[in-house]
């Protein structure tokens, strides 16, 4: 199987873009300013094999009191965003990706680790999946979150610098510093072109 020494990407390296919703675009209630700038590369990610790519969706509760524990004090303060009060439409991907689903799988999660619940480790299981490209929204919350779930799970982890954002700099800087300093038996940061050029399709 051919593969790249530095990222270990095969063909069968799986691409998790996290929560590139209209729910963190411009128009919603949590707005992540530079969306729009990595939007572009999160589309060449997908379409380097669409199928190869799995999409998760933040999905806030009905309302505040369906939350749990300290979700439900989230949820109080962040009323606007419960599904009761919000825009359906909202809850769907960026245009530019919607339209890569199918092939693309779409999982829907209630927090921030894609990786809360069995869908996604049974998914990855069943596709003998090995390194795992990741990007998306946002870098220090369901990224990380995210990336963190995968290293449990044995799995090496390719962050896409300029395919990852965050409402915040200052939380986005540090994640990366944390990444590339403390994580490197198991992570990886590259760019998009990088990363793609290192990328057998399946």
């Amino acid at each position: 199987m051919q593969q790249s020494q530095n990222l270990r990407l095969t063909s069968r390296s799986l691409h998790l873009c996290i929560d590139m919703q209209m729910l963190f675009s411009e128009d919603g209630p949590w707005p992540t300013p530079w969306m729009a700038r990595v939007l572009p590369n999160c589309v060449a990610l997908v379409e380097h094999d669409p199928a190869q790519t799995i999409f998760t969706r933040f999905i806030p509760p009905d309302t505040a009191a369906d939350a749990h524990g300290a979700w439900k004090g989230y949820y109080e303060h962040w009323a606007e965003a419960t599904r009761a009060r919000l825009d359906r439409r909202l809850l769907e991907l960026m245009p530019d990706l919607h339209r890569f689903a199918p092939p693309a799988l779409v999982l829907d999660k209630p927090v921030y680790s894609a990786f809360a619940g069995w869908r996604l480790a049974k998914t990855l299981a069943e596709r003998s999946a090995d390194t795992l490209v990741i990007s998306g929204a946002e870098t220090d919350v369901c990224v990380l979150s995210t990336v963190l779930g995968a290293i449990d799970l044995g799995y090496f982890v390719v962050v896409v610098r300029d395919a990852v954002c965050s409402s915040s700099n200052k939380g986005h800087d540090a994640l990366i510093t944390m990444f590339e300093s403390r994580l490197g038996h198991q992570l990886a940061i590259a760019d998009a072109e990088t990363v793609l050029g290192s990328w057998p399709r399946s």
